[in-house]
Order: C-alpha cells, then sequence, then structure tokens
C-alpha cells in the first residue's frame, strides 16, 4: 500500500535553495475549502469551551456583547 499524499492540495512547491518546501500553490477552489475547513473547526472548538455556559436569551447575548 502506498503511503497517502501529506500534501493532497498542493498543485506546486515553492523551495529554497536546500529543496525545503517554503511555500506552496494550492487552486483557489481547495483554498477556499480549506478556509472553510479551518472556519467550522475554530467554531466547533468555541462551542466546546462554553457547552456548559447557561444558553442567552437575545437581550443577554447583546448586552455581554457591548461589555
Amino acid at each position: 500500500m502506498a503511503p497517502s499524499n501529506p500534501y493532497p492540495f498542493a498543485q506546486e512547491f515553492i523551495t529554497d535553495a536546500n529543496g525545503q518546501i517554503q511555500k506552496v500553490v494550492l487552486s483557489l477552489g481547495d483554498y477556499q475549502t480549506l478556509l472553510a475547513a479551518l472556519e467550522d473547526e475554530g467554531l466547533y472548538r468555541l462551542m466546546q469551551q462554553v457547552r456548559d455556559e447557561p444558553p442567552l436569551d437575545r437581550e443577554s447575548a447583546l448586552q455581554a456583547l457591548d461589555e
């Protein structure tokens, strides 16, 4: 079985003189997919942080944002 590709979205690599990867070229669609995944992960982590807090009604939430 072949090892999995560690860079599945990469279309091209830009390397330094030593051959070390410095930049990765992605298609716009792949970039947007990765961005959405990062946003989803961030939202999930924040939801986990507050899962034990009591829910707020709209007015209380808006007031908490102003503080």
